[in-house]
């Protein structure tokens, strides 16, 4: 069970500001105007005044987590605390019409709900993931650094994972200085019940998985579009790296060892092959659905094969989860189902 799940002011801020569907909705620019007022404010009450204001017109629900489940729905935000910083918000307007929280904002809170809970004073080297929802925890873990003057060490796991470091002035940190890894936050393509995940779709799992196995903890961070019973309901490949000389022999033993199809993954603003960090190329093997997999078992089986770098299945390797929820809620969910 979360506790004092603290909802960052500047996450919603930045969330409304870009948000076309709420100014479409409400056709005024009170949005982006507190919206810019709470990003660039330093005053507590500004910010928790602003947020307030953003938040009646993302959502009438309120923004907490609710310990394996999302079903808890209230009239309006109660008050959270981060250190002692609080931030209030008002109940909206009687009779305002408001929608499910978007994807964004609940990429947002999973990000919080990750970096608060699992990031602290004694915490000193931070595995950053990559992807859209690990912007979210990388622009929390800078306001808590900024804020409680906390002194952590960021390893990436890709080249966005290194810019979004830097660009949000955190100190960048390497495996081969630091050794291992306090706590790595990473997203997912999909997480089934048992926290088994498919990753690669933004072809950095090899990177990503070095980083997660070298870690104490890794937690992941998704959208409640991620959360499945078991994989195939949200993903329907599995991401696979291969060194170039090899792709067309790893496609045929794929098909023929464990059936489905391959696919090169091809690049969309170049021509040619997506071509990872690492400077190979990625095969999306599309695996036969109405086949029951042990996702251990398959994994291993692709990892024999000569010219593969490294599979999406992260098995049996996160701790937790944190999924935002269309409700406003963040679910948590352990290794196991628990």
């Amino acid at each position: 069970m979360l506790q004092n799940l603290f909802i960052p002011a500047r996450s919603l801020a930045s969330v409304a500001y870009h948000s076309t569907s709420v100014r479409q909705a409400y056709h005024s620019t009170s949005v982006r105007q507190a919206a810019s007022q709470a990003y660039h404010s330093t005053s507590v009450r500004t910010v928790g005044q602003a947020a307030g204001c953003i938040v009646q017109l993302l959502t009438s629900r309120t923004l907490q987590t609710t310990g394996h489940s999302h079903s808890t729905l209230a009239r309006h935000l109660a008050t959270t605390q981060s250190g002692s910083r609080s931030f209030l918000t008002s109940p909206p307007a009687p009779g305002h019409n408001t929608s499910a929280m978007s994807v964004e904002a609940a990429k947002a809170l999973a990000g919080a709900a990750a970096v608060n809970n699992h990031v602290n004073a004694a915490t000193k080297v931070v595995g950053v993931g990559s992807g859209s929802t690990i912007v979210y925890a990388v622009q929390r873990l800078a306001e808590r650094v900024k804020e409680e003057g906390l002194e952590v060490r960021c390893v990436p796991t890709s080249f966005q994972a290194r810019q979004l470091i830097l660009q949000h002035g955190l100190v960048l940190g390497d495996l081969e200085i630091e050794g291992k890894i306090d706590v790595t936050i990473d997203g997912c393509d999909e997480a089934d019940r048992d926290l088994t995940l498919i990753k690669g779709g933004g072809g950095c799992q090899t990177q990503e998985k070095i980083v997660a196995e070298y870690s104490d903890t890794f937690i992941v961070i998704a959208d409640y579009r991620k959360d499945s019973v078991k994989l195939g309901q949200a993903w329907k490949y599995i991401p696979i790296e291969v060194v170039p000389m090899a792709y067309r022999p790893v496609m045929a033993r794929l098909g023929d060892q464990l059936g489905g199809r391959a696919e090169l993954r091809m690049a969309k603003a170049k021509a040619g092959p997506v071509v990872t960090d690492n400077g190979n190329l990625i095969v999306d093997w599309y695996w036969d659905q109405g086949r029951e997999m042990n996702w251990r078992e398959v994994n291993t089986i692709i990892q024999c094969m000569a010219g593969v770098v490294e599979t999406g299945l992260f098995v049996g390797m996160a701790d937790k989860a944190y999924f935002g929820m269309e409700d406003g809620s963040v679910m948590d969910r352990c290794r196991g189902g628990q």
